[in-house]
C-alpha cells in the first residue's frame, strides 16, 4: 500500500493492473519483463482459448535469431496434444531430426532422391473411391481441381510467368481425358499428359475451338506443349516425371517432406518441390479429414509448416496465386499453420503490384503474427499492417543488434537471439524469450557443419536457426 497527495497521487490515476500471461497451449518461454511462462500456439489459442479466430501464425525475422527454433517447440507440444505436425519443404533442413524423433515420417525429394508425381491423386483419390458416393465424387472433383493448379504452378514457374486463360481450359480438359482412360489402381504421368496434347482428342480440340483445323489445334496448345516439354526436359529435371517414390502414411504421428538435397542456387526446382510438396501434404489433410466425415476413421487435427516462403514466392510470377490456390482448396477445418519468411521485403521483391497485395494478405489474415529481430524500418512498415507501438517498434528493433565487437567466446550470441513479440489482433504484444532444453539442442542444430573439426561435444552449439 502506498500513501501519498492527491498532488502526487493524481499522476497515478487511472490506477493499473498488468494481465497476467496466456496460459494456454505449448509452452513458448518466460515473458520479458515479468518472467511469467507465456503459453501458446495457433491451434490451442483457436480452439480453446478462443483468442483467435483463424489457426494461423506468420513469422518474420532475422536470420539466426530463432525461428524456426520456436516452431520445432511448438510442434513438439502439439504432437503430444495428438496434433500431426506437417512440414511441407524443410530446405535446412531444420525440422526433420525432430519429426524423427517423435516418430514420424521423412520424406526426400530431390534428383536421384526421390520424386513427387503431380497428377497423383495420392491419399485424396484413395479416399474418394473409399467414400464414394456423392461425398466420393466431391472430393474427386477437388481432386482435379488440386492436379490442374499443381501442374499449372510447374508451367508458371518454368516460363517465368501465368498461364494463359485457355491454355488452362486444355489442361483441364487433357486431365479429365487422361483419367478417364487410365486402367484403376495406376496414376497418370506428366508424359502421358504430353501425348494426350500431342495426339488431340476430340475433348480437348473442343475447348481449342478449332473447327476442324489441325494448325488452329497446334497453334492454341504448342505454348503448353512446350511448356511441359520443358519441366521433363529442363531444369526440373526428372523430379516430377515417374511414380511418386514415397506417398504420405496418413496414419504417421509427424511428416517432413526433406527437400534439402536440392541445390541453393536451383532455385525453380526448389520453388517447384516446396508446392509439389504442399500439394501432397494438404491433400493428404483433406483425405483425412474426408475419412473422418464419413465415419471411417478417427478425426485428426494437423499444423503445416511453410517454411522459407521468400523462395517460391520470388521463383516466377504468379506464384502468389497458385499458394493462395493450393491453400484455399483444402479443408480448412482442423488444420492450423504457420508460414514463416524474413521480412515484409520478400514481398515487395514480387514483379507486380496484385502480388505484392496478395503476398502481404497472408499476413493480414494471420491469426498470430510472432516477430523477431528486424531493422527500424522494417518494423515501421510492418507497424501499418499489425497495429504496433512506438514501444515495441523500438524494441523488436533493438533485437536486430549484432553483437558488440568486443564480444568474446564460442556462445555470445546476437542481443536478439530467442526473443519474439508475439501479436494478436489489437492486444498489446508479448515479448518472451525463449530458452531451449538439452533435447531440443541436439535435436535441433543447424551450425553442425560450422564445428566439423571439433569434438561431439563441442559441436553442440547453443544456437537458434533460421
Amino acid at each position: 500500500m502506498w500513501r501519498a497527495t492527491t498532488v502526487q497521487a493524481c499522476g497515478l490515476w487511472p490506477f493499473a493492473a498488468g494481465s497476467g500471461a496466456p496460459m494456454t497451449g505449448v509452452p513458448l518461454g518466460q515473458h520479458l519483463y515479468t518472467g511469467a511462462t507465456v503459453c501458446g500456439d495457433p491451434m490451442s489459442w483457436f480452439t480453446r482459448a478462443h483468442y483467435i479466430s483463424n489457426p494461423s501464425l506468420f513469422m518474420l525475422g532475422m536470420p539466426g535469431l530463432g525461428k524456426s527454433t520456436l516452431v520445432n517447440r511448438m510442434l513438439i507440444g502439439l504432437a503430444a496434444t495428438g496434433v500431426v505436425p506437417l512440414v511441407l519443404g524443410d530446405l535446412k533442413p531444420d525440422y526433420a531430426d525432430t519429426v524423427r524423433a517423435l516418430g514420424g515420417q521423412v520424406i526426400s525429394i530431390g534428383r536421384g532422391v526421390g520424386g513427387v508425381n503431380v497428377l497423383d491423386p495420392g491419399a485424396m483419390g484413395a479416399a474418394a473411391r473409399k467414400i464414394g458416393g456423392e461425398a466420393g465424387r466431391v472430393l474427386s472433383a477437388e481432386t482435379h481441381g488440386r492436379v490442374l493448379n499443381m501442374v499449372a504452378a510447374l508451367v508458371t514457374i518454368v516460363r517465368d510467368r501465368a498461364m494463359d486463360d485457355h491454355e488452362q481450359s486444355v489442361l483441364s480438359a487433357a486431365l479429365h481425358h487422361l483419367r478417364e482412360r487410365t486402367p484403376p489402381g495406376r496414376a497418370p504421368l506428366l508424359p502421358d499428359l504430353v501425348r494426350v496434347i500431342a495426339e488431340g482428342p476430340d475433348r480437348v480440340r473442343a475447348v481449342t475451338l478449332d473447327r476442324g483445323e489441325e494448325t488452329r489445334y497446334r497453334d492454341a496448345v504448342d505454348p503448353l506443349h512446350r511448356s511441359l516439354l520443358g519441366i521433363l526436359d529442363g531444369p526440373l529435371g526428372d523430379t516430377f516425371a515417374s511414380e511418386t517414390s514415397t506417398r504420405i502414411d496418413l496414419g504417421s504421428p509427424a511428416v517432413c517432406m526433406d527437400i534439402s538435397r536440392i541445390g541453393e542456387a536451383d532455385t525453380q526446382l526448389t520453388a517447384a518441390a516446396m508446392l509439389a510438396a504442399w500439394s501432397d501434404g494438404l491433400g493428404t489433410v483433406a483425405a483425412s479429414h474426408a475419412l473422418a466425415d464419413a465415419g471411417l476413421t478417427p478425426r485428426r487435427w494437423f499444423f503445416t509448416v511453410l517454411d522459407e516462403l521468400w523462395r517460391p514466392l520470388r521463383a516466377a510470377s504468379g506464384i502468389v496465386d497458385r499458394i493462395d490456390a493450393l491453400t484455399r482448396l483444402n479443408r480448412t477445418l482442423g488444420l492450423g499453420d504457420a508460414k514463416i519468411t524474413h521480412t515484409l521485403k520478400d514481398a515487395e521483391a514480387l514483379g507486380t503490384d496484385a502480388d505484392r497485395v496478395k503476398a502481404r494478405g497472408f499476413v493480414e489474415r494471420a491469426g498470430m503474427v510472432v516477430v523477431a529481430g528486424l531493422p527500424r524500418q522494417e518494423m515501421e512498415e510492418l507497424g501499418h499492417i499489425v497495429g504496433l507501438s512506438r514501444r515495441e517498434i523500438e524494441l523488436v528493433s533493438s533485437w536486430s543488434s549484432p553483437p558488440g565487437w568486443a564480444a568474446q567466446g564460442d556462445r555470445e550470441e546476437p542481443p536478439g537471439r530467442g526473443r519474439f513479440l508475439i501479436k494478436v489482433g489489437g492486444r498489446p504484444g508479448i515479448p518472451i524469450q525463449v530458452a531451449i532444453t538439452d533435447t531440443e539442442r541436439h535435436l535441433h542444430d543447424t551450425n553442425k557443419r560450422w564445428a566439423a573439426n571439433k569434438p561431439a561435444e563441442g559441436s553442440r552449439q547453443v544456437g537458434f536457426s533460421k
